[in-house]
């Protein structure tokens, strides 16, 4: 049997509707800021994902923490929709299941039994098939924090680009179908343990965008904090070198969205503090020399000038 609309369809929240957004501002996901401008229509990257879902059934942003990929993920998706409304966030994690992804039961109104309802990528493919001059979005932040291959169930098949529209039957018996229109871009981090998992499940299906820490990147928010410039360029020498070092070590890898609200030394101390520190002992923790050199790359930010001795500025991985 067919699938119909149900009556209870998910609801998106933007930041108006939060009262937390501005007219000129596109309402988003809250890994974007609301008053966040909109991605230019010239974007490379988002040139880019338009030819890719010509072949592939989706996209995937893989790269280290600090990278940018769910900023990325949630701003091409909303431009690639045009409408907050057609765009569904979700972030997967262990416990997540097929029964909060696809189709579950809920209880009914009546408070005396259960009713099967679709669930929210389920939704979009109804919403998608409804009105099919138009893009639908599922955004999936952290796609390896959950076994994929169980969330998508059946479905996984014909995320396929090539098997979009073809029906298939779903655990309940009932029959639905991924419609073309509807666009699925994820997150993941490389080093998450479930990656082996998303690679086999997802490799024909999706393509890949390499999301590396960027130090042009990192240069434009520093400037537009006006950040002085010889905390700049030493900050840009650290950042340049533990990146150098992430070919040998991957999960020492930086992102520059970790300098984003960068403003002077206390700030950028901060960042250290309740951040970095903790992300270092992390890949450093079987090499306690090897975080020694890096603790010691850190504070030579701050050196005096007389004293800078500051580590060549490596090439980030």
């Amino acid at each position: 049997m067919a699938l119909h609309r149900t009556q209870d369809p998910v609801r998106f929240l933007d930041a108006e509707a939060l009262d937390i957004g501005s007219d000129a501002a596109v309402s988003e996901h809250g890994s974007n800021r609301p008053d966040d401008p909109p991605l230019s229509s010239n974007d490379p990257t988002l040139a880019e994902v338009r030819e890719l879902l010509q072949t592939y059934g989706g996209v995937i942003f893989s790269g280290p923490p600090g990278t940018g990929k769910s900023w990325a993920a949630n701003k091409i998706g909303s431009a690639l929709a045009g409408d907050p409304e057609r765009v569904a966030f979700v972030q997967f994690h262990p416990s997540y299941q097929y029964e909060d992804f696809i189709q579950g039961f809920v209880p009914n109104e009546e408070g005396d039994g259960f009713t099967m309802k679709a669930k929210v990528f389920l939704q979009m493919c109804i919403d998608a098939a409804e009105d099919p001059d138009r893009a639908y979005v599922v955004v999936i932040d952290e796609l390896s924090r959950a076994d994929p291959g169980r969330v998508f169930g059946e479905a996984l098949t014909y995320v396929e680009h090539s098997k979009r529209g073809l029906e298939f039957i779903l655990a309940s018996g009932q029959t639905a179908a991924i419609p073309p229109n509807l666009v699925v871009l994820a997150t993941m981090n490389p080093l998450d343990r479930g990656v082996d998992e998303v690679d086999a499940a997802f490799e024909r299906r999706f393509a890949k965008i390499a999301m590396e820490p960027d130090s042009v990147v990192l240069d434009e928010f520093l400037d537009r904090a006006g950040v002085e410039e010889t905390l700049r360029r030493r900050l840009r020498s650290f950042f340049g070198k533990v990146n150098a070092q992430a070919k040998r070590n991957p999960l020492s890898a930086v992102g520059h969205t970790f300098f984003i609200d960068v403003e002077d030394e206390q700030s950028l101390q901060r960042v250290w503090k309740y951040q970095l520190r903790f992300l270092f002992e992390k890949a450093y923790r079987l090499d306690p020399d090897g975080l020694a050199e890096v603790e010691a790359d850190w504070n030579r930010i701050f050196a005096p000038a007389e004293n800078e001795g500051e580590p060549a500025e490596a090439e980030e991985s």
